[in-house]
């Protein structure tokens, strides 16, 4: 099976196409970037798919990072992964943000939980923890700092992604044990499309995580009434 990644959930706008079973994708294309994903992703689908053979046409399924994220970032990753697996015919599905960062780790070390944080702004977080063995142990939600850190850090905990810094210093300050990797700006790609692989399309549709309300609100104050 080869899968299309595409993630737009965060600080990059990364694309790769992966060949179940192998170690390597065969094409990858990835730029940080906090604002411009609607510009950048298009284009770079265009570049990617010239170095793969055969094209999409290849490709039998999509995974898209379906947050949490950025608002806008989110919509434009969702949207064009939903537009080509209608225009394909092939089935998308949706990967966890929080569960992407986490995945390497849990592959690579099993023997500590790992919790993944990405920073939701004004003392908050998105967090999520799992087991050495990959068992959700704390499903996504957004918290306060402090709140998460106790969520976590009912044992020694390793602790990935953006707001993975912020987390830790939460968790050392009530007394709990925690140990950092160097901060992410977004999820591998590459870890995006092996989630994908193994995803069901029953079961992780790309529908958009959304862990709280947008930041703007309408105004509606000055809107005028319907008669």
């Amino acid at each position: 099976m080869r899968i299309l990644a595409v993630d737009t959930a965060l600080s990059a706008c990364s694309v790769c196409v992966l060949d179940a079973g192998a170690a390597a994708p065969a094409a990858l294309r990835s730029e940080i970037m906090d604002r411009g994903h609607a510009e950048a992703l298009m284009p770079m689908l265009a570049d990617l798919e010239r170095d793969v053979p055969g094209g999409f046409a290849t490709i039998d399924k999509i995974a898209v990072t379906v947050g949490p994220g950025s608002f806008t970032g989110l919509r434009v990753g969702l949207a064009a992964a939903r537009a080509m697996g209608v225009g394909l015919g092939i089935p998308v599905v949706g990967v966890g943000t929080l569960a992407a960062f986490a995945a390497p780790v849990v592959a690579s070390d099993g023997t500590l939980v790992v919790a993944s944080a990405i920073d939701a702004r004004h003392g908050n977080v998105y967090v999520q923890a799992v087991s050495p063995g990959g068992r959700l142990l704390v499903a996504p939600r957004v918290a306060p700092l402090r709140e998460a850190a106790r969520a976590v850090g009912g044992s020694a905990v390793r602790i990935v992604g953006p707001a993975a810094d912020l987390l830790a210093a939460a968790t050392l300050d009530l007394g709990l044990q925690a140990f950092t990797d160097p901060p992410q700006r977004a999820p591998d790609i590459v870890w995006v499309a092996r989630l994908g692989l193994a995803a069901d399309p029953a079961h992780a549709p790309p529908d958009p995580l959304y862990l709280r309300d947008p930041d703007a609100k309408p105004q509606g104050h000055a809107r005028i009434p319907r008669a």
